[in-house]
């Protein structure tokens, strides 16, 4: 197997990534174990449901995809006494430009997040767990596939998960290139065979969502956390970090204009400048930091002078913004914001799913004015109607996809209207534009688009899974 691509630095409490010393990954089963692997699954099996989901809440972790909501009150919602079947879903479809965590996670660490999925399986008695995986992440994908045969051979999936006599299978899904996918409600629909694309909410996924049965999804990020919460106690994560409403540590991806870019994994709490300029060694010789995109491309970007704010869900909410899928983006003055709005609203048409006018229409609105702008031939109230544009997609689409191009699209606006503005006087961009090319880039492989899972149940031959073996998605690609 290929050592992985990247390796995470962390900076003052190391939780995640702590179990990994000086290994550069734990793709082993038997060097997992020996590092305390798979002892919280046991103890998972032998808890109460109420006590599990209690200690998880007691923690304070807050969703890791994107949206903050806390996991344990997430999981309450879940109803464990209900007949129906229950699932667990692990959202793997890291999409989101700028963001590689989870990447790493499942690349250096796959027992953790397979230990983490039958943990939060266990907790919500569901017997059948998914990792719904983008399909362009190959490798992880096969790093995945190897640790759950490894961990259906020792007995901790199947039918008798660690002699408990409680049965969890596990199936690894893999997308086919959606970020729409990446949404819960479109993940599940991809899940259930039909196209891609978002539904109603209510009824929420945990009263009606996978197969119309309860089922909780949470990140990658999240799910690994849970064997770590569970040896360090509840209580002891969230005391980690200064805010009891941001407790733990972050893996965050840290790219763009920085001279040592990479994931890092930092206590909630610790100021931006740490991560950016610290960690991340700061903007390169010679040039002036412009704006940081703080969770992915999605979300509005900050200004210098906020970039001492600690890293905290309701510090960055208050800005008007979101620490979002973690994906941190730094910009300085080679950037031209109008470029990087065009290219930002290229690829949210490109991904829309076209259920909604809304965003089908707002996004290829957005596009063309701005590629207007950016071309030379900007016309007066351009960057006005751009902005009415964007007020029209916001809070009118079942899922944020639109509004992940209009709140960025307006916070550039909003702080550097004078860019736009000039650009539209003069047709020219002082700015250089290959900068562009380091911050959101996406490179896909035609192979990879296909759709495939791997179910391990317990049920098979030893040896009977190859490394690759996969069937095709009960309704082909997503």
């Amino acid at each position: 197997m290929k050592a992985p691509k990247t390796q995470a630095r962390t900076s003052g409490t190391s939780i995640l990534f702590e179990m990994l010393g000086e290994r550069p990954h734990l793709h082993d089963i038997d060097d997992y174990i020996a590092a305390g692997g798979y002892e919280q699954l046991r103890r998972a099996l032998g808890m109460e449901t109420a006590e599990l989901i209690d200690e998880v809440k007691a923690s304070g972790i807050r969703g890791r995809g994107g949206a903050g909501f806390p996991s344990g009150l997430k999981m309450s919602f879940i109803p464990v006494d209900s007949e129906q079947p229950k699932y667990l879903v692990c959202n793997a479809d890291e999409s989101e430009p700028g963001t590689a965590k989870d990447r790493e996670i499942m690349e250096r660490q796959p027992h953790l997040l397979i230990e983490g999925c039958l943990i939060a399986a266990a907790a919500i008695r569901s017997q059948d767990a998914f990792i719904y995986i983008r399909g362009e992440y190959l490798e992880p994908y096969e790093i995945l596939v190897e640790a759950a045969r490894q961990a259906q051979e020792r007995g901790f999936i199947g039918p008798d998960v660690a002699g408990s006599g409680r049965a969890i299978n596990l199936i690894i899904h893999r997308g086919a290139g959606a970020y729409i996918c990446g949404e819960e409600t479109g993940l599940l629909s991809s899940l259930n065979g039909d196209r891609g694309q978002p539904t109603v909410k209510p009824p929420f996924p945990a009263i009606s969502g996978l197969y119309q049965a309860p089922t909780l999804v949470n990140n990658v990020e999240t799910l690994a956390s849970l064997p770590r919460i569970l040896e360090m106690g509840g209580e002891a994560f969230g005391q980690v970090g200064p805010n009891p409403r941001s407790t733990g540590t972050r893996v965050f991806t840290v790219s763009g204009c920085v001279q040592k870019p990479g994931n890092f994994e930092v206590e909630l709490g610790a100021p931006m400048s740490h991560l950016v300029n610290e960690l991340a060694g700061g903007v390169p010789e010679g040039r002036t930091l412009k704006a940081v995109i703080p969770g992915g491309s999605s979300m509005p970007v900050i200004l210098p002078d906020q970039l001492d704010t600690p890293l905290d869900y309701d510090r960055f909410a208050a800005l008007g913004t979101s620490l979002g899928s973690g994906a941190v983006v730094v910009l300085d003055d080679s950037v031209s914001m109008p470029q990087l709005a065009l290219r930002v609203a290229e690829f949210y048409r490109h991904e829309s799913c076209g259920k909604c006018t809304p965003c089908r229409e707002g996004t290829s609105w957005a596009v063309d004015i701005l590629t207007r702008i950016c071309s030379g031939n900007g016309r007066p109230g351009d960057t006005e109607l751009l902005e009415d544009v964007c007020e029209r997609i916001d809070g009118n689409c079942l899922c944020p996809l639109g509004e992940a191009m209009a709140w960025p699209t307006k916070s550039y606006i909003r702080h550097f209207r004078e860019e736009f503005h000039d650009l539209i006087r003069t047709g020219r961009v002082s700015a250089d534009e290959r900068t562009l090319d380091a911050i959101t880039t996406h490179v896909v492989d035609e192979r990879l688009m296909r759709g495939s899972q791997v179910q391990f149940t317990g049920r098979l031959d030893r040896g009977s899974l190859p490394r690759m073996g996969a069937r095709p998605a009960a309704g082909g690609p997503s």
